[in-house]
């Protein structure tokens, strides 16, 4: 497996709508798709990410990685297990919004406080091209909006409604993160 160069904002791959995958690529394990797939694991966890979306890697392709568990990044966020989406379409959107910080292995320096949707509802395909209906809720919902957004050529900028809530990462840490720590009585 290797681990691969993550493609940074202003490079327009980011800002492209991914074509979608040929189900058929994924019949053989030795096949192009299922190495670009355990290449995009290994990947996102050599950065430390919770997700990866391929447009990140240079590949025009709707496929997602996902999965945090231990994660130094998110060291609260719940556990999400392995996921590979091939193809994947939020088939619904729950009413509740959160307003949450974000980080992008595109933008690794910086947070921005992100309104999502609190559930949604994802019909996608995985890597043995079974469909899948997965609804999630929480940090697992935002997880998925936001790698889905790099699909259609977002970024959680596009998303974010008070760009005064955009830090670099280490201001974030020391201005940020422990005042919402104390002000929710939670502790890092």
């Amino acid at each position: 497996m290797a681990v691969l160069k993550v493609a940074k904002l202003g490079n327009p791959i980011l800002r492209q709508m991914a074509q979608p995958v040929d189900l058929n690529l994924l019949k053989l394990s030795t096949s192009d798709i299922q190495v670009l797939i355990d290449d995009m694991i290994d990947t996102m966890r050599e950065e430390d990410g919770v997700g990866l979306a391929a447009p990140q890697i240079f590949q025009s392709l709707q496929l997602v990685v996902m999965e945090c568990s231990l994660n130094e990044r998110y060291p609260e966020a719940p556990k999400i297990p392995m996921t590979v989406l091939i193809n994947p379409v939020i088939t619904h959107y729950g009413d509740e919004k959160v307003m949450g910080w974000e980080g992008c292995l595109s933008l690794k320096d910086l947070r921005g406080l992100v309104p999502r949707s609190e559930k949604v509802t994802v019909e996608f395909f995985d890597r043995e091209g079974r469909p899948v209906t997965i609804e999630a809720e929480g940090f697992h919902a935002v997880v998925l909006q936001h790698e889905i957004d790099h699909l259609q050529g977002k970024v959680f900028l596009d998303r974010m409604t008070d760009l005064s809530q955009l830090a670099y990462l280490e201001e974030f840490d020391e201005y940020i993160a422990d005042k919402e720590a104390i002000d929710s009585g939670s502790t890092q």
